[in-house]
């Protein structure tokens, strides 16, 4: 990539990505496609090209080896005129390298350092290896999703690296920029998944406080437990989604399914539940997903039909949304959330090779200096 046109809200702020895997990647896409320019820092010979590579796009690379004292010298002089550094390794690899965020203060007291890990920068676990799966079940997640009569069940890397990782980090790194705007002085953000995930569970710990929620799967109002908050087969082996917590939806429900009159009266009614489970279970079967969909969608049921990935695209609503775009040949979820003046859009598929450092830092300077 050369300099981007960007249109998004963040078009102007430059970021700096130390290459990493996980979570630290996708915030980067996320900050990219809202209009920043995002510069990876990437081993030399990393073989680059892959257009597939989604979480990689709208980013340029350049190579450097940061063991060798003229490449480290390079990268911190794009650094001075960066907004914003990204990085996913353990803690004190970065500080090991030379760039510690107080070093990096010294020389661009503006920057904003964001640090993305499993566990935090401190803390017994810190310099332990993890997953996303390691995370979510230490943060009280995991634990409470899945079967009532099975194990824990994961939930693709979606809760921990992305939705406690990711969010949470280009959450606290925009929070930094706007706080620098009355400081004019960056500071360093310690996104932990484990921090991340136990936020995300604070409707579950109200719930725990109050009686609410319990700690067996299956048994609560939105693990499953709830016979109208649930998942059911269809008559071609296929599935169907109801979320109908609110009356009036429960009600709608149940007219258009055909319930029996008692059992309409039972939504508050926990005894009630099982009987009422085998009669949604039982109706769904007899009609494929695809009949059920024409039957409910764009009703108050609160109804979706369960799509495989493949699917989702072609779906009326979607496609209506452009949910996907195409870059460079490759069909791929285009930037969300939307916005109404300045519009996000992918700055280009993944890099298929890598560009000069001194070219970007120059021009980045100058920005800087202006």
């Amino acid at each position: 990539m050369n300099a981007p046109s960007a249109s998004g809200p963040l078009a102007g702020l430059r970021v700096v990505e130390f290459a990493g895997l996980g979570p630290a990647p996708f915030a980067c896409m996320l900050l990219s496609d809202m209009g920043a320019e995002v510069v990876t820092i990437e081993r030399p010979g990393k073989p680059l090209g892959d257009v597939t590579n989604v979480i990689g796009r709208g980013r340029t690379v350049v190579f450097a080896d940061l063991k060798r004292g003229e490449e480290r010298s390079a990268v911190m002089q794009l650094l001075e005129a960066a907004d914003v550094l990204v990085e996913g390794f353990r803690p004190g690899v970065m500080e090991r390298l030379g760039f510690a965020p107080d070093e990096i203060a010294e020389r661009n007291p503006r920057l904003v350092y964001g640090r993305m890990t499993g566990w935090g920068q401190t803390g017994p676990l810190a310099q332990a290896a993890g997953h996303d799966l390691n995370y979510i079940a230490l943060a009280g997640a995991l634990h409470a999703i899945g079967p009532a009569d099975g194990a824990p069940v994961p939930p693709l890397n979606l809760v921990g690296d992305y939705a406690g990782g990711s969010l949470y980090l280009v959450c606290g790194i925009l929070a930094a920029l706007h706080e620098r705007q009355t400081s004019g002085r960056g500071q360093t953000v310690d996104a932990a998944i484990v921090d991340g995930v136990l936020s995300l569970m604070s409707l579950f710990v109200s719930g725990a406080m109050r009686g609410q929620f319990t700690e067996k799967r299956g048994s609560n109002l939105l693990d499953g437990g709830s016979p109208f908050y649930a998942i059911y087969e269809t008559l071609d082996g296929r599935h169907v989604s109801i979320g109908a917590l609110e009356p009036q939806f429960f009600e709608q429900l149940c007219e258009k399914l055909g319930v029996a009159e008692p059992l309409r009266r039972a939504q508050n009614d926990r005894t009630a539940w099982p009987e009422l489970r085998a009669e949604f279970a039982r109706i769904f079967l007899t009609k494929t997903r695809d009949e059920w969909t024409a039957i409910f969608e764009g009703t108050d049921a609160c109804f979706a039909p369960v799509l495989a990935l493949s699917e989702v695209g072609a779906h009326a609503h979607m496609h209506a949304r452009h949910a996907f775009v195409n870059v460079d040949g490759v069909r791929q979820p285009g930037p969300a959330p939307r916005f109404s003046r300045t519009t996000s859009h992918v700055q280009g598929a993944a890099a298929t090779q890598a560009t000069s450092i001194d070219n970007i830092s120059s021009r980045w300077r100058a920005q800087h200096e202006s």
